[in-house]
């Protein structure tokens, strides 16, 4: 038997509970079983557990959609007993049972191998969200390697940085060398995302409202997990030949926007997806993260919550009440 979220859909209504399952009861169409240590309560997760959102597709439903641990059996070629794992996506915690427990079985396809200098813990905490920023910047990285653009070369703009997504985005590129300007909602975690490297602190108020289709060149590049009309403005104040990670869509799905900046200034708007990422994309993501993000800075990210927690850090993330990462002990 083992603890895990339960999602259920009864005539009552959507509910999720803490309850004990059997290991009979994990998915078959899985090849691979692992003993998780820990997961992460994600924005996605957030709408999971609270049916805000009709994330989940199929009933009952484990919800989680990222996990680390070790392998405890195999039927996959490339996974035996023992070996340390990490998954992000693939519609585990939405189509198929996720990481909010302390089992799971999923395909091996799915599964990355958890660099050697990263902890379970320090997987977790970086988690889909700091997957999700590092893809971000292996993007603009890329956008600035083909356009010649030199580090430290402008500003770089992170909307929604008191969260997950932003708190490590902040962390790379200043890092890396950029100058990060921190949008958010929140004035009070100014110190902290200054902590994390942000050189300016601007209120999400600058962005978040209908704007114009053109703006004044502002930064070479943008990091969003906003969306709507933050990622309009966002992109209508990026400078000439400049880039835009899109990965969120907090304040909506929409995209109130104009051609202008990307036929007059030559802009370019990347689409970030996490869920089904190759896996070359995946395996350099994660190598990057385990050599290039600041330990110190993680840790100051990072909450820990017991399983039995998640369930309310899932309206809290739906709230912005968090700050950078919730990692779920589920052995707690």
């Amino acid at each position: 038997m083992f603890n895990a979220l339960v999602i259920t859909q009864p005539e009552s209504g959507y509910r999720c509970e803490l309850t004990q399952l059997d290991e009979a009861q994990l998915p078959a169409s899985g090849d691979v079983t692992v003993r998780i240590d820990y997961s992460t309560v994600n924005y996605k997760d957030g709408l999971a557990i609270t049916g805000k959102s009709p994330v989940v597709r199929s009933f009952p439903m484990v919800p989680g959609i990222d996990f680390a641990g070790t392998v405890t059996q195999s039927d996959h070629p490339r996974w035996k007993a023992g070996d340390r794992v990490l998954l992000n996506g693939f519609g585990v915690g939405e189509t198929h049972w996720g990481g909010l427990a302390q089992m799971a079985r999923v395909k091996g396809n799915w599964l990355v191998a958890l660099p050697d200098t990263l902890s379970e813990r320090e997987a977790m905490s970086l988690g889909t969200a700091g997957y999700t920023a590092m893809l971000c910047v292996m993007a603009l990285q890329k956008h600035w390697a083909d356009a010649g653009v030199a580090s430290g070369s402008g500003d770089v703009l992170v909307t929604g940085a008191g969260g997950g997504v932003g708190s490590v985005a902040i962390s790379l590129l200043a890092g890396m060398g950029h100058t990060v300007v921190a949008s958010t909602g929140r004035p009070q975690e100014a110190d902290y995302l200054r902590s994390l490297g942000a050189a300016t602190v601007i209120d999400r108020s600058e962005l978040s409202a209908p704007g114009k289709p053109l703006q004044k060149e502002r930064w070479i590049a943008v990091v969003d997990s906003v969306g709507s009309h933050t990622l309009a403005n966002a992109c209508a104040s990026t400078r000439y030949g400049g880039a835009v990670a899109a990965c969120g869509l907090a304040q909506g799905m929409d995209l109130p926007a104009s051609v202008a900046p990307f036929i007059l200034r030559g802009i370019t708007l990347y689409g970030i997806d996490s869920v089904m990422a190759p896996m070359a994309r995946r395996e350099a993501a994660w190598d990057a993260l385990a050599k290039k993000l600041d330990r110190a800075q993680l840790k100051a990210i990072t909450t820990e919550i017991g399983l039995r927690d998640a369930m309310a850090a899932g309206s809290d993330i739906l709230a912005g009440q968090v700050r950078g990462r919730l990692v779920v002990n589920v052995n707690a």
